[in-house]
């Protein structure tokens, strides 16, 4: 039935009739990596024909990031990148005015909120008779409950911010999920809702993978807003503007902190699950992120053995921006301490914001590590990677070079000893 309906549109191609809702749900109910060739012999008609297609361009924009991903395999472009879909949600990008951090925050409450909506939605969904979306390994409905509680405690900042915590009345976690999801989802553009819809295309039909990747592209929604604001923080510094640049490293702690409840929800995740839709994501690893990459590497010039490793090889448009000499935040900290523009409370101030920045980012990386561990065991991870040997050394590359963070440092050696 896709087939045919892709067969009609290719003869009359207009940007407002592409049959997405047919194509998506073949790609749902076989999985990415078992998609026919006919289906991808149309996919890829369809996008030869997109430069002829006329439309508004952001619908152009949506059809051209969803052929991409959709075709990633075939294209032998498959990797981190377009496995989670991350083109088509249009996040903020390092590259984004610095005068747009302080909005930079609204877009990704939006985009957070609507990624942990739908997965809410999504588990709701699944308890229905007659649920037939990724039935694989469907899980327990115990775990499914803590699913929704973690969910929600990742969600209730970003609804706080938008005037929606109000909707939350009911007392079980379930009826709190959907008050949640609802409120989320219908407040979305037509635009909005599309690219939502769009960007979850699984390698295989288990259902915990629809989790897997709502979580991976909400971190990477976490970590395109700290791109954006700590450029701010650098630009703030080079200004010598010292309540900028805590107000925006401090911004950037709370960001990353509300993102740890998704660690509990990840950790929801069936382990005999993961290991079998895992056996299909070869080649896409999140080594590849780019967001990640570029946080790290605006905090200080990652040493050459590490920027000259696998890490940096796996983004070269991150690692010739620091080979470039991308100005850094340690830089900008080591200059403003040494010019004598800012009293020693000023300077306080600006250490113990990133101080307080570098804690929750390690803090995150263990955290990391821990769930790659129970889910991993020692294993080798994907897109070619060394697995957990591999996060284990990670996790202790310092954050700053001229701020250090002792009570980091303690919290690891209690957790290991």
């Amino acid at each position: 039935m896709c087939a045919h309906e892709l067969r009609h549109w290719l003869r009359s191609p207009q940007i407002h009739t592409f049959p997405y809702d047919h194509v998506r749900s073949h790609y749902h109910e076989v999985g990415k990596h078992f998609v026919d060739e006919e289906m991808l012999r149309l996919l890829e008609q369809a996008r030869t024909l997109l430069p002829t297609i006329p439309g508004p361009w952001p619908l152009v924009q949506t059809l051209a990031a969803f052929l991409d991903t959709a075709l990633d395999k075939q294209d032998g472009t498959y990797d981190y990148t377009s496995y989670i879909g991350l083109p088509l949600l249009q996040v903020p990008t390092v590259d984004d005015p610095v005068a747009q951090a302080p909005f930079a925050r609204t877009r990704c409450d939006r985009v957070g909120a609507q990624l942990l909506a739908d997965v809410l939605a999504f588990e709701l969904k699944a308890t229905e008779a007659g649920a037939t979306l990724l039935p694989a390994m469907r899980p327990e409905p115990e775990l499914v409950t803590k699913r929704y509680k973690h969910g929600l405690r990742a969600l209730r900042p970003k609804l706080q911010r938008m005037n929606l915590k109000h909707v939350l009345t009911a007392s079980s976690p379930a009826e709190l999920a959907r008050q949640a999801s609802d409120a989320v989802l219908v407040d979305r553009s037509e635009v909005e809702r599309l690219t939502i819809e769009l960007s979850v295309l699984p390698v295989y039909t288990a259902h915990d993978e629809y989790m897997f990747l709502r979580v991976l592209q909400s971190f990477e929604t976490t970590f395109a807003l700290l791109t954006v604001q700590l450029r701010a923080v650098i630009e703030a510094l080079a200004g010598r503007d010292v309540e900028r640049a805590v107000h925006f490293l401090n911004e950037s702690s709370t960001a990353l902190g509300e993102s740890a409840p998704l660690f509990s929800m990840l950790a929801t995740m069936q382990v005999e699950s993961f290991r079998t839709f895992r056996e299909f994501t070869e080649g896409a690893s999140a080594i590849q992120s780019h967001n990640y990459k570029i946080v790290e590497s605006l905090c200080r010039v990652p040493d050459s053995e590490r920027r000259d490793s696998a890490a940096y090889l796996s983004v070269p448009a991150v690692r010739q921006r620091v080979l470039d000499g991308q100005y850094t935040l340690d830089e900008a900290h080591r200059e403003i301490a040494t010019s004598g523009d800012v009293d020693a409370a000023g300077l306080e101030r600006i250490r113990d914001a990133m101080s307080s920045f570098a804690h929750t980012l390690l803090r995150w990386r263990n955290t990391h590590y821990r769930l790659a561990v129970r889910m991993l065991g020692e294993a080798t991870g994907t897109g070619y990677t060394e697995g957990t040997p591999y996060l284990n050394a990670v996790r202790e590359i310092p954050v700053f070079h001229t701020v250090s963070d002792e009570s980091a440092t303690d919290e690891r050696t209690a957790k290991l000893s």
